[in-house]
């Protein structure tokens, strides 16, 4: 069930018999191991964490067997940081996004919630998304 103008789905239908696979949150790594801990630079702008968060998911659920079209509902907590005067960059994070989920591609799309939040546990981390995916019955 697409959602008109939005590469996210309104609804999401699952048959009974499939297993739903919950993934922990996760946030952004650092572009290098030896750049500064808790520095913006360090991970990136919005885009760029979202890039790299949604990354990390992808390669997550490869090693499970499942792939980001297996995604059914993705929920998505952004920091509105000092260098947006405190506003959530919605429009880095759709260009991040959009790079795997893709409207005018794909009819596979996940439902998807999207919040500013006050402070993840990093000052520097502006993004974390949380997901759960189905692994179809056999």
């Amino acid at each position: 069930h697409k959602l008109d103008g939005m590469p996210i789905s309104e609804a999401v239908e699952i048959n009974a018999g499939n297993n739903l696979v919950f993934l922990s949150g996760k946030v952004p790594t650092k572009k290098s191991a030896d750049a500064p801990e808790g520095e913006l630079a360090s991970y990136g702008n919005t885009e760029e964490q979202t890039i790299n968060v949604l990354e990390q998911i992808k390669t997550n659920l490869n090693n499970l067997g499942l792939d980001m079209k297996d995604v059914v509902k993705m929920q998505v907590f952004l920091v509105g940081g000092e260098e947006n005067n405190g506003t959530m960059d919605f429009k880095g994070f759709m260009n991040g996004y959009s790079k795997f989920y893709d409207a005018s591609k794909t009819n596979q799309l996940p439902a998807r919630s999207a919040f500013q939040v006050a402070k993840l546990a990093n000052p520097a981390w502006r993004v974390e998304i949380e997901v759960i995916a189905v692994r179809p019955a056999k």
